[in-house]
């Protein structure tokens, strides 16, 4: 069995508020970081725990700060995360979309100089749940380069993630949310906490060697992940570093960039009201034709099913709020020793580990 959801999040939200974050943004935290585990993210879940007070304690990241608007065009709008918690600058950027993109019919969000912004499939669905389409494209100034362009043998760009979204009134909407990497950086650190060994093709060593030890990514010289799709993820990672890192004003990915030593995310957001389009009656009902359509499709493999794009983590979710949170022993020993630098009593750390 695994961690209980509920007082797993209460844990999460104490030891933001210990480590400085008002109530509101400590929830904010806690809820996105527990929602990634739930959805079976555990790259984006409470394994960032410690690394984010590691981030908050170098200055890397400040606390209680908002999205502050520096242009505003209507429909087009930059937003500064004043070095925030990117999921709190998130939250705000898209609810801020989402309110621009019914006035307008479209909106583009662009935001700058966030810290880490989670997992970015929960944008997709803050849009979807607004009833709205929406596209994300993700880069990391410098920090965050981890990734050989295609045919390289070093780190150049970041994993450079993208989300798109599409809600389907009375059904669950379609979420798609990948990294250009081949892996996010995030699940090696998940398979280095439990010992594990990476699938074959993810990682090249320091010498530009195919690996599948996680320890490589973390070591001197460091290794580099590689990109999904060859060629053609190559070329989505350079895209995501135009229109998030370029278009925005954030910086693309670059080792002399000012901010090269600290996570710094920038996210450009496209917010669509389909109601101003084909309409949402008549887009509703072409998508209830194509999902029934793909999903009928004879699976390979016996006793198979065709699930849509966010289908698996809704699943995961599921059964996980049933059966807990399944965290390894490196992760529960980081959120323990974290919670305790912070100053939250033992008492409270116990009970958000409990089992089911």
């Amino acid at each position: 069995m695994g961690t209980a959801a509920e007082p797993l999040q209460g844990l999460v939200v104490s030891i933001f508020e210990h480590a400085g974050s008002e109530p509101e943004e400590a929830r904010t935290i806690a809820e996105h970081l527990i929602e990634a585990n739930l959805a079976g993210h555990d790259s984006h879940g409470v394994i960032r725990v410690a690394p984010y007070l590691k981030l908050l304690a170098e200055g890397g990241v400040l606390a209680n700060r908002a999205a502050r608007i520096m242009k505003d065009g209507g429909a087009v709008i930059t937003v500064d995360g004043q070095q925030g918690y990117g999921q709190v600058i998130a939250r705000q950027a898209i609810a801020l979309g989402i309110e621009r993109a019914r006035q307008h019919g479209v909106a583009v969000v662009g935001i700058r100089n966030a810290s880490h912004l989670g997992r970015i499939g929960a944008w997709a669905e803050q849009a979807a749940t607004a009833g709205l389409i929406s596209l994300h494209f993700v880069n990391t100034s410098g920090a965050g380069i981890q990734v050989a362009p295609f045919g390289g043998s070093d780190r150049r760009l970041s994993v450079n993630p993208m989300a798109m979204g599409v809600p389907r009134p009375g059904a669950d909407p379609i979420i798609h949310d990948m990294s250009t990497g081949i892996i996010a950086a995030g699940k090696v650190r998940v398979a280095h906490n439990k010992g594990e060994l990476l699938p074959e093709g993810c990682l090249i060593d320091g010498q530009g060697r195919p690996t599948r030890e996680p320890a490589a990514l973390f070591a001197d010289p460091p290794g580099a992940l590689l990109t999904v799709g060859g060629h053609k993820g190559y070329g989505l990672s350079i895209f995501c570093e135009v229109l998030a890192g370029a278009l925005t004003g954030g910086g693309s990915s670059h080792p002399e960039n000012p901010d090269a030593d600290r996570v710094v995310n920038n996210m450009l957001s496209i917010l669509i009201d389909p109601e101003r389009m084909a309409g949402s009656e008549e887009v509703a009902h072409d998508l209830d034709r194509l999902t029934g359509w793909v999903k009928a499709s004879p699976p390979l493999a016996p006793g198979g099913e065709i699930l849509l794009p966010g289908e698996p983590e809704r699943r995961t979710r599921a059964r996980r709020l049933a059966e807990g949170i399944p965290l390894d022993a490196n992760t529960i020993k980081q959120l323990s020793e974290a919670a305790r630098r912070v100053g939250v009593p033992d008492a409270e750390i116990e009970r958000g580990l409990q089992t089911l």
